[in-house]
């Protein structure tokens, strides 16, 4: 079998030198150079993509936007790490664990967009309530996200590990996206299958990677009488199969120090981490993700071994 040739736009980001990274290391893949000085030139770009199986973005929006149309006339299969086609109905949404068909609509995608990382977290979390009936489409939803600074890309991460940071008042978290407009909150309510977006508070905190997404429930909101431990049972049996989904069971302890939560403890996999806590009244429903895993390039990933037919899991770790 001959190499995947894959080429990686826009490598240079947080994004595509995990890619790249990941990739380099496999035999069954090729990776496609592109000289330093033209990676901005769109005829370079496009001689590219052109020769490739497997074209990765990892660009801003508009960029892709751009490259997308480079890739007219050639054969290669893409997939989209930018928020530009997460909702657009010709992009095959990059989440199999979304339901049963999913994984199939990515193996004969032609575009993919992959999910971003608070959204992975959130649509985990709410797709299934929606899609069994546990909660009518129209409920109104909140979550807040708590995430390493990595998140941000590299301007983010420069300020971070700056020397100063501490005296600039960063070793404290941050909430941001405080005008209830964060460009996740599109494809948070698309793929949930919510009638209106979720109530979203993203929190960058000073550690370099690892995110917990969280949904509080009001119990007696729900379409169908239900406790926090029934929906701990309710997310196990929805996820069953999915190697990289672990639905914690409700009252294990194991996985908290003293009643807290490490955002960490899912860092270097490409693994989601279920968590419900709570009691007769009220849940909480928290996702542990690595955000440069699972949330990222990890996800790329999990779409290319799918798109390639090879087993879903290569090259990555649960």
């Amino acid at each position: 079998m001959n190499p995947i040739s894959v080429f990686v736009d826009g490598r240079e980001g947080t994004t595509g030198l995990q890619i790249d990274e990941r990739l380099s290391k496999r035999s069954d893949v090729r990776l496609i150079d592109i000289d330093e000085g033209k990676r901005k030139d769109p005829a370079a770009r496009k001689a590219c993509i052109h020769a490739a199986d497997i074209v990765f973005f990892c660009l801003p929006d508009d960029a892709a936007r751009e490259s997308v149309a480079l890739a007219d006339g050639s054969r290669a299969r893409i997939l989209d790490a930018s928020t530009a086609h997460r909702t657009h109905p010709a992009w095959v949404y990059g989440l199999p664990e979304l339901n049963r068909d999913q994984r199939a609509r990515i193996a004969d995608a032609t575009r993919v967009a992959v999910p971003g990382c608070h959204a992975t977290g959130f649509v985990l979390a709410s797709a299934p309530l929606v899609q069994q009936g546990v909660i009518n489409p129209s409920t109104p939803l909140a979550a807040t996200s708590i995430t390493g600074f990595s998140g941000g890309g590299k301007k983010l991460i420069a300020r971070y590990e700056n020397p100063q940071a501490a005296r600039n008042n960063l070793s404290a978290p941050q909430p941001y996206a405080l005008g209830l407009r964060h460009k996740h909150a599109p494809e948070m309510q698309h793929w949930s299958g919510l009638a209106q977006p979720p109530v979203f508070l993203p929190v960058v905190s000073c550690y370099f990677q690892g995110m917990l997404v969280s949904v509080p429930l009001a119990l007696s909101l729900l379409a169908r009488k239900m406790t926090a431990r029934d929906l701990a049972k309710f997310y196990a049996d929805f996820y069953a199969g999915y190697e990289c989904i672990r639905v914690v069971p409700y009252g294990d302890e194991t996985f908290f120090d003293e009643g807290f939560l490490d955002p960490t403890g899912c860092n270097g996999t490409n693994r989601a981490d279920f968590f419900v806590t709570g009691h007769d009244d009220q849940a909480l429903v928290t996702v542990r993700i690595d955000n440069l895993g699972k949330g990222a390039s990890g996800a790329a990933i999990q779409c290319i071994n799918i798109l390639c037919g090879l087993p879903e899991l290569t090259s990555l770790t649960v």
